[in-house]
């Protein structure tokens, strides 16, 4: 190639904006993250033809990959988020995020007055016929504003950072237990327990957090129908089991290998086979191995970042990073462990492979800022210029 490089292969005495970004960008984790958005791609084509019949009724009929159609465009939305987030350098990452906390707290705090409902829980707000989850793209903003203000703690020891972070967290739970949303509220919280540790909280405040979490959750329990009848059907098997039972339905008929692509008849029976329950269809259809093979690549993405942190020398990237990755990773565990009855049934989908907008942008985005943080140079001993380019990142 002409000059050394091409938009495929860059030489490394190249200058430009997009070389520079592919030298410094971690690439085997931008590979795994495209590699799980195109799993996702095909999980959802398995699961728009049991969606559209699920949602179609007598005056709307919707064609069978309806669905697929909606996260191709999802998909051509996100990932160019993504990439563009990805060439921001660490500064200007952290200040786009700081500018969307703000924004994306007074868009949780409408939600009680504007909100939608739907499935006895508000939590959408409806901007012509896009419904947006302000808690989905509060998360990444959060975890970068908490790694903001904690990171000042490595500095004076003095601050009270950790007290005003907590409030901060206190405030949103308040707000997204009021949707109700008790799984997206222990996110939150795990996020922050995540990074408070690292900044130094101690092993005795954090056991009495959790045992301030648990009697939270008997509260919920206590006073919130919903919460209950959860908790009783995980715990008891009473009351309405109807989507876990599916769900396994799901994994039974598909065993180890799979009914084969288009061959599954379980996921016609289960609710919300496209975003919450995508990970039965995958078993359905692909087998117990490749739900193996996936929570592996989720396991990879998250090793490979704890990896990449090791060397990392500036706390707030650390704590940044790890606040984002434990995100993600959490999410994943959730969605996985409710799809096989391992936790209470919970509204929450797969990182990257189940279909949505909200939910979808809002992982694109955080996985912006996670390859904008871990953009580094790995070739300074080779190149003076490259030096700069890595600074300059």
């Amino acid at each position: 190639m002409a000059g050394g490089s091409s938009f495929l292969a860059f030489g490394r005495a190249d200058r430009s904006f997009l070389a520079r970004w592919f030298w410094t960008i971690d690439r085997p984790l931008l590979v795994m993250l495209f590699v799980l958005t195109g799993i996702g791609v095909i999980a959802v084509a398995a699961a728009s033809p049991a969606a559209a019949h699920l949602y179609s009724d007598s005056t709307t009929r919707l064609a069978p990959l309806h669905f697929l159609k909606r996260q191709l465009f999802w998909v051509a939305l996100g990932l160019p988020l993504m990439l563009a987030v990805s060439m921001l350098s660490r500064q200007q990452a952290r200040r786009l995020a700081l500018i969307l906390f703000p924004l994306g707290m007074v868009a949780l705090m409408l939600v009680p007055f504007l909100g939608v409902e739907r499935n006895g829980a508000t939590r959408w707000l409806l901007i012509g016929s896009f419904q947006l989850q302000p808690s989905e793209f509060l998360k990444p903003a959060f975890i970068v504003a908490t790694a903001w203000l904690l990171a000042a703690r490595f500095q004076d020891r003095t601050l009270p950072v950790i007290p005003v972070s907590a409030a901060l967290l206190a405030l949103i739970l308040l707000l997204v237990i009021g949707q109700p949303d008790i799984g997206q509220a222990a996110l939150f919280t795990a996020v922050w327990l995540v990074q408070a540790s690292l900044a130094g909280l101690s092993l005795g405040i954090v056991f009495i957090l959790l045992g301030v979490g648990g009697f939270g959750l008997f509260l919920a329990y206590m006073f919130q129908p919903h919460v209950r009848a959860r908790l009783d059907a995980f715990l008891h098997g009473e009351g309405d089991t109807y989507q876990v039972d599916r769900a396994l339905d799901c994994f039974r008929s598909g065993g180890l290998f799979g009914a084969g692509p288009g061959e599954g008849w379980a996921k016609f029976r289960l609710p919300e086979a496209h975003t919450d329950y995508i990970f039965s269809v995958i078993g359905e259809e692909f087998g117990a191995l490749a739900c193996l093979a996936l929570a592996l690549l989720y396991l990879a993405i998250v090793v490979r970042v704890l990896l990449q942190l090791l060397e990392e020398e500036e706390p707030f990237v650390l704590l940044a990073a790890a606040g984002l990755v434990a995100q993600f990773g959490g999410q994943a565990i959730i969605n996985m462990c409710v799809n096989l009855a391992l936790f209470p049934p919970k509204g929450m989908t797969l990182p990257l492979v189940s279909h949505g907008g909200s939910s979808f942008l809002a992982v694109a985005f955080s996985m912006g800022l996670l390859l904008a943080f871990t953009r580094r140079n790995r070739h300074l001993a080779r190149s003076p210029y490259l030096r700069a380019a890595g600074a300059a990142a």
